[in-house]
């Protein structure tokens, strides 16, 4: 990849990942590429003004800190066609990131030169907040994208967090779920906050959602995948009696009000994000994630 500008975007309350930016814009400098840096705590008017305010577009962008910038910053750019690379800088492994040693050791600048690398396009999931008007027309409220998931919990001031969220999968009332909340996850989002609820790995090359119950009071209320190609609607039942709140990937959004419902379908724009041919593949991640045997003849080779 010719490499003419890159936008570097640091975890805003690291210095570890401060540092790391620095580090990296003086390597970029050293092949005399052009690079942005700015902190992961932007809005859409700052991120607007440094991408037109700038000769030329970014080629990719490169984010340090871990899977929740990534999050952060894959939702702010939802707009704009740009790969991302992410590099954790912490001390975790994510599902997400690459290894931090691909930057220290300078190797990531001549991955990216010798194209030694994929680039995966993650399904996004989009969610529009409707309301009803006059003559049953759809009037749109609000809408947002998600990479992991959209989940539906009760507002922090309600006494209980029990709250009944109906729903409907393609124009067909499915289920009413009773308990802590109702989360929506993409493929990719199968291993955060729903797989914590119980839900199942789902590989993100799998084109699916995933509905998962927090905490239902019925045993009846499992999880369940179907195709991203299905269009589901979530409604608050009126006869519950709290407020539901609409989450994304860990931020939140807006209460969903009694004459409120939401439509969650696939998104229309891919998440492009870079991956490394020679970085740790998916389900090694897994083994490292969730501490499984993996191959115990090699690791019987190490002892």
């Amino acid at each position: 990849m010719k490499l003419s500008l890159v936008l570097i975007i640091y975890r805003s309350d690291s210095s570890i990942a401060l540092e790391a930016s620095r580090f990296c814009e003086e390597v970029l400098k050293e092949k005399n590429i052009k690079s942005i840096r700015i902190e992961s705590d932007f809005n859409k008017d700052k991120i607007k003004k440094y991408l037109f305010n700038s000769e030329l577009n970014p080629n990719i962008g490169i984010v340090l800190g871990g899977d929740g910038t990534l999050l952060k910053c894959a939702n702010a750019l939802a707009d704009y066609d740009i790969p991302l690379l992410s590099i954790n800088t912490g001390g975790n492994l994510g599902f997400l990131t690459q290894e931090k040693d691909f930057l220290f050791d300078k190797s990531f600048i001549e991955i990216l030169e010798k194209e030694a690398y994929i680039i995966d396009q993650r399904n996004r999931l989009n969610c529009t907040v409707c309301i009803n008007g006059t003559n049953h027309e759809k009037k749109i409220i609000k809408s947002y994208d998600a990479l992991n998931d959209f989940y539906f919990k009760s507002v922090e001031e309600d006494i209980s967090p029990t709250n009944q969220i109906q729903i409907e999968i393609d124009n067909e009332k499915v289920n009413e779920y009773k308990g802590d909340g109702l989360i929506i996850s993409t493929s990719t989002g199968s291993t955060a906050y729903s797989m914590a609820a119980g839900g199942p790995i789902v590989h993100p090359s799998v084109d699916a959602m995933i509905i998962n119950p927090i905490c239902p009071m019925s045993l009846a209320s499992r999880p369940i995948v179907i195709p991203n190609t299905s269009k589901v609607i979530i409604k608050p039942v009126k006869k519950s009696k709290g407020a539901i709140k609409l989450w994304r990937d860990g931020s939140k959004c807006m209460t969903i009000k009694e004459t409120y419902y939401c439509e969650i379908k696939k998104g229309n724009l891919p998440f492009k994000i870079i991956k490394f041919k020679q970085s740790a593949n998916y389900y090694n991640t897994l083994i490292k994630k969730l501490d499984w045997k993996g191959d115990l003849s090699l690791k019987n080779q190490k002892n």
